[in-house]
C-alpha cells in the first residue's frame, strides 16, 4: 500500500499529504515500530551488541516520527477540519504507544543489560552519551515505575497530548473569531500608510467594503494589532482592540482557564509518579538550572535588578502622557502604553521605527542573512523554484514540475545548504513568512528529518529544516517591508535552523537542536546581534526602491534608540519566566483559585497599578499549554540564554562581528556539536571560561 506520510524521500509532495492519508499511515508506522521494538526485545541478553540495542531503538521509530512529524506540521500551517479530526482520531495512538515504549519491562531489562556490558567502553564518546542519556530519558518517562502505576502515567500522557492540543486549537479559534471592521478613516489616524492599506485589502478580501468605499479589517494577528495599539491616534479603537486580545482564550467554546488547571494538575501528578517535588523540577533536572528553586531564583534576581529600570521607564510614559495632554495621570490604561511610549521615543530620539521598514523588504532581508551567515560560517545557501498544488491535485505522481520543489503553499520558499569548502550538501531548508488563518501565530523553527554526518562508509545524509513567521504581507505592489523586530525575528529563527543543518553528530537523538532547553536558545538569539553592527546590516539593509543602505543618521537613532524601555521590555519576558516557574514549582497553593486571582498573586510586583487589568496571559500562552512539555518551566530559558549570548557576542565584537575565523570557532563548538557534550562544555569550548551575567545587563542598560 502507498503510504504518502511514511515517504522516505527526502522532498515531501506535501499535495500527497491528504487528511484520508493520516490513518493508515500512521497505523502503518505504529505498527512497523512495534515490531522493531518487539526484534530488540526478543533476543538474548547473552549476544547483545550496541547495534541490536541502542542503536536499533534509535531507528526503531524513525517511520513513525517521519510521518507524525509532517503531520504536526501541516496542523499548525494548514489548520482545517478534515485534517484537525484525522489527527484528533490518531493522536491518542501516537501518545499510547510512545508511552509504552519505556514503560515495557523487557526492553528495560534489554538496554540496562546492553549499558552493562564492557563493549560500551569501547563506543565513541559521543555513543557512549546516547547511552547515558537514553537511560535517563527511559527513568524519566517511567521505566522504573511499579507494574501497577505505569497504566496511571500512560493515561496521563495520553490526556497531556489532548488536553494541551485543545489549548492550542481554542487559541487559534478565538483569534480567528475575532474581527474589527472600521468604516471612517479618521478613525486610523497616526496609523502609517502600509498598515491602513493591508487592513483595507484585507477587508475587501473578507468582503468588507469596496474600492469606492473602503473598510478597513483588523484581527488579532499581530501584523494587524502592534500597529494599532502603537501608532493609532484613537483612543477608542486601541481600546477595542485591546478588548479582543482580552478575549482569546477566554469565554465560552474557547475559554482556556479549566483546560489551564488540568494541565498542570496533570503535570504536578507526573512529576509526583516519577519521584519529584514539582514538575519545574522534572523538567529542569538535565538542564543547566538543574531545579526549578534554581530557575525561579534566576528569575527573581533578575526581577530585582531589573525592577527599579522598569518603574523608571513607567513612570517616564505616565509623566509624559500628563504633560502632553494637560490632564493629571494617575494610572495609565494597558490600550496606553505602547502608544504613549512610541510617541515619547520619537520625540527623544527624533526616531520613528516606520523610517526603517522601506529598507527591509523580506527578499533583500533573506540574501543579506545568508552573506552574512555564509561568510562566517563557510556555508553557501541557494534557492531552488517552487510549485504549489492543492492536496489530491499535483497529478497521479505527485511529482512537481522540473526543477521546482513541491512546497504546501504558494508563500513558501526553499533553499539549499552547502559546505562552502567541501561543496557537501548539508540540508535544505523552507521559509514561509506570512500570516494565513489556518496558520497559528508566532514564528518557529522546525525539522522534518535529521540528517547524518557521513560514518562506516556511509555518505552524508542532509538535513531538512523550516522557518515560519507571520510577518508583514506584500501590499499592493509594495514587496513585504519588514519591522526591525521582524527582521530580528528571521534572524532568531534561522539560528534555529543553523544549529539543526550544520549539526555533525552521528546519533540522531543528540543532533542539532535536541540539547538542553535553556541551551537551545543561544544560537538563535545571537543571531539577533547582526541586525544592530554597521557592517553586517549593510549586507541585508537597502531601500527596496532607490537601493540606497540606511543613512547614517537613521542608523545612529535606531543605535541610540536601542534600549529605549528596555526595563520593560525586560520585565515583559520575565512576568512569563515568573507565571510559569510559579505555576509548575507551586501548584498546590494555586490549585483551586481563579486563573485572574492567581495571575495576580504571582505577578503583582513585576507590574504597575493600571485602569483596568486584562485577563491572564496564561490563557493564550501558547509556549506553556499548547504541547505536553514544550516550554514548559522552561520559560526562563530565554532569559538564561540571552545571559549566553550576550557574553558570546563580546567574543565577536572584540574579534570582530564578521571574522570567519571566531564564525568557524562558534559552528564547531556550538553548531555542529548538538547535545554530543554538555551544554556548559560546548559553552566553555567557544568561550575558554563559563559565562559572564553582566553581560546581558550591561547590553540591555539596565545597569
Amino acid at each position: 500500500m502507498n503510504h504518502p506520510y511514511l515517504d522516505p524521500s527526502f522532498l515531501v509532495s506535501w499535495s500527497r499529504l491528504t487528511p484520508e492519508a493520516i490513518r493508515p499511515d500512521i497505523t502503518e508506522a505504529i505498527s512497523r515500530a512495534k515490531e522493531n521494538i518487539r526484534t530488540i526485545c526478543d533476543q538474548p541478553l547473552e549476544s547483545l551488541t550496541y547495534e541490536s540495542t541502542f542503536g536499533a531503538l534509535e531507528k526503531a521509530s524513525e517511520d513513525l516520527h517521519l510521518g507524525w512529524g509532517r503531520i504536526m506540521h501541516l496542523d499548525s500551517v494548514n489548520d482545517e477540519p478534515a485534517q484537525r479530526e484525522a489527527i484528533g482520531e490518531m493522536l491518542p495512538e501516537v501518545v499510547a504507544f510512545s508511552s509504552s515504549v519505556p514503560l515495557n519491562p523487557r526492553l528495560w531489562t534489554v538496554l540496562k543489560a546492553a549499558a552493562s556490558c564492557d563493549w560500551v567502553k569501547s563506543l565513541s564518546p559521543v555513543r557512549q552519551r546516547f547511552i547515558q542519556e537514553t537511560l535517563a530519558d527511559f527513568r524519566e518517562s517511567g521505566a522504573d515505575l511499579p507494574d501497577d502505576v505505569k497504566p496511571e502515567y500512560a493515561e496521563i500522557e495520553a490526556q497531556l497530548s489532548l488536553k494541551t492540543k485543545k489549548f492550542a486549537e481554542n487559541v487559534l479559534d478565538s483569534t480567528n473569531a475575532w474581527e474589527l471592521i472600521v468604516e471612517d478613516e479618521a478613525e486610523l489616524s497616526g496609523l502609517p500608510d502600509s498598515a491602513k492599506e493591508a487592513a483595507r485589502l484585507d477587508a475587501l478580501a473578507n468582503g468588507h467594503g469596496t474600492e469606492e468605499a473602503p473598510r478597513w479589517r483588523f484581527t488579532q494577528k499581530f501584523t494587524s494589532l502592534q500597529p494599532v495599539m502603537q501608532f493609532a491616534d484613537s483612543d477608542s479603537l486601541r481600546r477595542r482592540m485591546w478588548e479582543g486580545s482580552c478575549s482569546i482564550g477566554k469565554g465560552g467554546e474557547y475559554d482556556n482557564e479549566a483546560l489551564i488547571a488540568e494541565i498542570l494538575e496533570l503535570r504536578d501528578r507526573k512529576a509526583h509518579l516519577l519521584g519529584y517535588g514539582c514538575f519545574a523540577d522534572y523538567a529542569t533536572s538535565r538542564r543547566m538550572a538543574g531545579s526549578g528553586a534554581n530557575a525561579l531564583k534566576f528569575i527573581n534576581d533578575l526581577h530585582d535588578r531589573v525592577k527599579p529600570s522598569f518603574l523608571k521607564d513607567m513612570e517616564a510614559v505616565r509623566r509624559y502622557k500628563e504633560e502632553k495632554t494637560g490632564k493629571p495621570v494617575e494610572k495609565l490604561s494597558p490600550w496606553e502604553t505602547g502608544y504613549w511610549s512610541e510617541k515619547r521615543r520619537r520625540e527623544l530620539y527624533a526616531f520613528d521605527e516606520e523610517d526603517l521598514r522601506p529598507y527591509y523588504s523580506v527578499e533583500k532581508v533573506m540574501e543579506g542573512l545568508f552573506s552574512i551567515y555564509s561568510g562566517l560560517y563557510g556555508i553557501t545557501v541557494t534557492p531552488r523554484p517552487t510549485v504549489a498544488f492543492k492536496p489530491g491535485e499535483s497529478g497521479e505522481s505527485g511529482e512537481a514540475p522540473e526543477g521546482a520543489v513541491e512546497v504546501w503553499h504558494p508563500d513558501v520558499l526553499f533553499y539549499e545548504l552547502h559546505d562552502a569548502e567541501s561543496g557537501e550538501h548539508l540540508g535544505s531548508f523552507y521559509a514561509d513568512w506570512h500570516p494565513r488563518d489556518s496558520k497559528r501565530a508566532g514564528a518557529w523553527m522546525n525539522y522534518l528529518s535529521v540528517g547524518e554526518p557521513p560514518h562506516g562508509g556511509k555518505p552524508r545524509v542532509p538535513h531538512l529544516g523550516l522557518m515560519v513567521g507571520n510577518m508583514t504581507k506584500p501590499v499592493g505592489d509594495k514587496p513585504a517591508l519588514l519591522s526591525h523586530r521582524e527582521v530580528e525575528t528571521i534572524f532568531h529563527e534561522f539560528g534555529h535552523l543553523l544549529h539543526q543543518l550544520l549539526s555533525d553528530v552521528e546519533v540522531k537523538s543528540l543532533s542539532g537542536t535536541n540539547v538542553a532547553w535553556d541551551f537551545v536558545e543561544l544560537p538563535s538569539q545571537i543571531n539577533e546581534n547582526w541586525c544592530w553592527e554597521r557592517e553586517s546590516v549593510d549586507l541585508f539593509a537597502a531601500h527596496y526602491e532607490t537601493g540606497e543602505k540606511i543613512p547614517d543618521e537613521l542608523f545612529s537613532k535606531m543605535r541610540a534608540a536601542r534600549n529605549y524601555m528596555s526595563g520593560t521590555d525586560f520585565m515583559r519576558q520575565l512576568c512569563f519566566g515568573k507565571l510559569d516557574l510559579e505555576l509548575h514549582v507551586n501548584w498546590p497553593q494555586y490549585k483551586g483559585v481563579p486563573l485572574e486571582e492567581t495571575d495576580e498573586r504571582i505577578l503583582a510586583d513585576y507590574r504597575v497599578p493600571m485602569t483596568d487589568r486584562g485577563p491572564s496571559v496564561a490563557r493564550r500562552l501558547t509556549h506553556i499549554f499548547a504541547d505536553p512539555t514544550g516550554y514548559a518551566s522552561g520559560y526562563y530559558s530565554y532569559k538564561w540564554a540571552e545571559v549566553l549570548e550576550a557574553d558570546a557576542f563580546s567574543r565577536f565584537l572584540k574579534e570582530g562581528v564578521l571574522n570567519p575565523r571566531t564564525g568557524r570557532d562558534f559552528r564547531r563548538c556550538i553548531l555542529s556539536k548538538g547535545n554530543s557534550k554538555p551544554a556548559a562544555e560546548l559553552y566553555r569550548d567557544f568561550m575558554g571560561r563559563d559565562p559572564d551575567a553582566e553581560a546581558l545587563l550591561v547590553k540591555s542598560g539596565v545597569l
